[in-house]
């Protein structure tokens, strides 16, 4: 079961830190009217960067431009959530651009289900794979 974890792990982490980030944006869409709240959001990129660290892959690149073979152990989301800084200010010091955070949302939404249908093809693909004759 071992390969089968291995084979998962890349996309439950990616479904995993996609939602999170949906959390945080949800969480700015909603105190977009609180005095002094800073809003923020999740740098999906600095978190995968910072957690591809897996000495136990097999498979090795033979070329610079080949994708990374490593598997994200852990997915510290704390480390990459970042303050953000607002285009226009606001009177009441709320850092929360309603429209931005709005846009935001939609496009994480849009690569939460990418995700999720990635996933379900690599599923589809292993479980045709095991079962077929």
């Amino acid at each position: 079961m071992d390969i089968l974890n291995k084979a998962f792990a890349l996309n439950e982490n990616a479904l995993r830190v996609r939602g999170q980030r949906m959390e945080v944006l949800a969480a700015n869409i909603a105190n977009a009217d609180t005095p002094n709240f800073k809003a923020r959001d999740l740098d999906f990129g600095e978190i995968f960067k910072n957690n591809l660290k897996d000495d136990s892959a097999n498979i090795q690149t033979t070329n610079s431009r080949h994708y990374p073979t490593d598997m994200p152990v852990e997915t510290n989301a704390n480390s990459a959530l970042k303050y953000r800084v607002p285009f226009n200010a606001s009177l009441d010091n709320n850092t929360v651009e309603l429209s931005v955070e709005q846009s935001n949302y939609g496009k994480a939404a849009a690569e939460y289900r990418a995700s999720l249908a990635f996933f379900e093809n690599s599923a589809s693909q292993l479980k045709h794979a095991l079962t077929s004759e």
